[in-house]
């Protein structure tokens, strides 16, 4: 009897409790079924109507924009073996040549400004910037750092960022996310990408749970959104800001952009763009070309056109505790301290979204809870099929009209959400991940719970939702290229044996500023042109192949355009029609080899040969300047017996090695930083009249006293094949003094 009891008042309750948790599920299932009929039928009218008279835009066209300068801002703290990564591949990677990237690091985190150290020193347009006090602060104010760094280095190298990007240092970057950005740039002054997570297996729930989210998020109800209040809610990584609105936050915020305060500065700042009239966009861009996508997935059953989105990946937590953590940021930032920081406003489609936004610290109580009833109903079910004469314990649900129609309604509109999410999770991630998203729904379930119950617990214990410190997520970066960028060229000149530690210490105290370590040993006659030919060859991954720079194949030359040879310091070898072959003294980039193929429509490959040989040819064949051939000379000498053959070779072979370049003469003159003369030589327009130094010059760069230093320095450093005719009799005199 006392069991009979307890039964009956636990089915009551039960029963009770179902009702309510019916009810707030029909509204909530209400709400998200709003967004889908919007979504649905807007997206039938435009196939039916815009589709149909406008042709499409595919990624061609991205390429006719002019390139403007783009600033990429990444905040790392703790972040060694990550932000070195990202920053590599970013640099190596993107489709794009006009753009920064500087890294906010912390004075207390020196491995990880070790981590960027090596990449600034490989490339130029990396740059260190280190925040002002002690980490960890917040994401917020690494930001503000890093745009006051970018601001001090517009003036340095007198250009002006045209769009200010965030990304986080875990991001793999679309090869074609700068040129959008570039394309919508000034028009829109917050541009925001889709973030689709890496799929790490079908069984990684928690993991997946982000992937099904992200893909329903970013496939439907943020294009919703915009579609009806035009605000974007920033996503903290793949959002590029124009300069206008950088610079109206921190007018606004005395300066600091960024609310340091806030968790997720990211969606504080959609709001306030917004307030101020300005333009802001969500897009979902597909590229035709596969290899502008090669990150994406490559399930046979995804959609194609959506799978190819420009958008940012990253792997997300895969751990509940990490999970949890960092769910319970967002929902401390977008729930508690937007609700403090955004009242609602006197638009109600735009306190429709913030209620959508707010609504999780309820609805993830609802869901969990239904979750917990919904397998009580199904243990209960089990009983009365298995067990011999059971309670019809489920009858009570059964024979009762309100929660039969209450079930039926959520069991519709249950089974339209299910199939909504795979939809958008099916078109990214192929029909295996879509399948999973269904047993995944009851895991995210458990998650955002949890992580709504520390949020709260957070809010508690501090009292105010802004005093809640920054709880960084731990990331890792994946294995995306293949192509590694190895040991350094000391590095590599130890392992070779070629280089001794004595050496490359005294080379490295002996080194010129601007100088590259590989120039110095040749000078100091530690290496051969030839050996360090090799050694830049084998890192850049291609050929070398020794040059005569002045006996060249006229042909591939005169059909080169001199633009494209000067900007890129590269002379043409051979063209069978289909692949261009070019020599360059150092690894040229994967993003001018792209820039090169676009505009030639061939194929670029490219051998390293020895140092000057480049320089030199374009001298002497783009430039006009027959005298920089030497051979004439090393030839009367060798007439007249003044050299030995061996001589002659090593003669030209200094004559070679002490070309210099004046971009390389400004840097070694210490008159511009390396980062200023890389972005100067971006902005420079090789097919006009105007030299390098005037164009200096005319944006105020340098002076004029500046250049003639300059050139005079580049003149010294550059001696005539006379001077090192005299040099080498002069060093053999010496030699032979010493010996008597």
């Amino acid at each position: 009897m006392i069991f009979v009891d307890i039964a009956a008042i636990y089915l009551y309750l039960l029963k009770t409790i179902s009702v309510i948790l019916l009810f707030a599920l029909l509204f909530f299932a209400l709400d998200d079924l709003f967004i889908d009929l919007v979504y649905w039928v807007r997206r039938i009218w435009r196939k039916v109507t815009v589709y149909r008279k406008q042709p499409a835009f595919d990624e061609k066209k991205l390429f006719l924009s002019k390139e403007q300068p783009i600033a990429i801002m990444i905040p790392a703290w703790q972040e060694v073996g990550v932000v070195g990564k990202m920053a590599e591949f970013a640099a190596s990677e993107l489709d794009y040549e006009n753009y920064q990237i500087f890294v906010g690091t912390y004075p207390n985190d020196e491995e990880t400004q070790a981590d960027v150290d090596a990449v600034c020193a490989r490339f130029p347009h990396i740059h260190k910037v280190v925040c002002a006090r002690p980490g960890p602060t917040s994401k917020a104010d690494c930001l503000n750092n890093v745009i006051a760094s970018i601001l001090e280095f517009e003036l340095k190298a007198n250009i002006r960022f045209a769009g200010f990007v965030m990304h986080d240092a875990e991001d793999v970057i679309s090869a074609m996310e700068l040129r959008l950005f570039n394309y919508l740039l000034p028009r829109k002054d917050l541009i925001q990408l889709p973030v689709y997570p890496f799929a790490t297996g079908l069984f990684s729930f928690t993991s997946g749970h982000y992937l099904d989210e992200f893909s329903e998020m970013h496939g439907k109800d943020v294009v919703v959104r915009e579609a009806l209040v035009g605000q974007v809610p920033s996503a903290g990584v793949g959002t590029c800001f124009s300069r206008r609105a950088i610079l109206k936050l921190s007018a606004e915020g005395d300066g600091l952009p960024f609310d340091v305060q806030s968790l997720t500065e990211d969606y504080d700042i959609g709001f306030r763009l917004k307030q101020w009239g300005m333009s802001e966009i969500f897009v979902r861009f597909s590229v035709q070309d596969d290899g502008l996508a090669s990150f994406a997935e490559k399930a046979a059953s995804r959609n194609r056109l959506e799978g190819n989105v420009v958008c940012v990946r990253e792997y997300f937590p895969e751990t509940l505790s990490k999970a949890i953590r960092q769910k319970s940021r967002w929902i401390i930032g977008i729930v508690f301290q937007g609700m403090k920081t955004h009242k609602w406003s006197d638009n109600w489609k735009l306190n429709y979204f913030l209620w959508r936004d707010r609504k999780g610290v309820i609805s993830y109580f609802v869901s969990f809870l239904a979750t917990l009833v919904f397998f009580q109903l199904i243990a209960l079910t089990c009983y009365q099929f298995l067990a011999q004469e059971p309670y019809r314990f489920i009858d009570l649900y059964s024979g009762d009209p309100l929660i039969v129609a209450l079930l039926s309604a959520n069991l519709v509109l249950f089974l339209n959400r299910t199939i909504q999410r795979a939809i958008f999770v099916r078109r990214y991630y192929g029909i295996g991940q879509a399948l999973m998203s269904v047993p995944r729904q009851f895991w995210g379930n458990i998650i955002n719970f949890c992580a709504n119950i520390r949020a709260i617990r957070q809010v508690i214990a501090q009292g105010d939702p802004r005093r809640v410190a920054w709880d960084k997520t731990q990331h890792i970066y994946p294995t995306v290229s293949d192509r590694q960028l190895g040991l350094t060229v000391g590095g590599m000149l130890l392992k070779a044996g070629l280089l001794t530690e004595q050496q490359l210490e005294l080379a490295l105290q002996e080194r010129r500023r601007g100088e590259k370590i590989g120039q110095v040993m040749v000078r100091l006659g530690f290496l051969t042109p030839d050996q360090l030919g090799e050694i830049l060859a084998e890192q850049a991954g291609v050929s070398y192949q020794r040059l005569d720079p002045f006996t060249l194949n006229a042909k591939p030359i005169t059909q080169f355009p001199e633009k494209l040879a000067l900007k890129y310091s590269v002379i043409p070898l051979q063209d069978d029609g289909k692949t261009l072959l070019l020599a360059r003294e150092s690894s040229l980039s994967p993003v001018a080899i792209g820039a090169m193929e676009r505009q030639l429509q061939r194929h670029i490959s490219y051998v390293i040969c020895q140092g000057g040989a480049v320089t030199l040819a374009l001298r002497y064949w783009y430039k006009y300047q027959k005298d920089a051939n030497p051979e004439p000379e090393l030839n009367h000498y060798l007439a007249q017996g003044k050299l030995t053959t061996e001589q002659a070779n090593l003669l030209r072979d200094q004559y070679f090695s002490t070309r210099i370049q004046f971009g390389e003469a400004l840097l070694q003159a210490s008159m511009l930083e390396a980062s200023v003369v890389n972005q100067v030589l971006i902005n420079f327009d090789y097919s006009g009249e105007q030299r390098l130094g005037e164009y200096l010059l005319s944006e105020n760069l340098i002076s004029d006293a500046v250049l003639q230093q300059t050139l005079s320095l580049q003149q010294a450093y550059q001696p005539s094949l006379t001077e090192l005719f005299a040099q080498l009799f002069e060093s053999s005199d010496s030699r032979a003094a010493t010996c008597v």
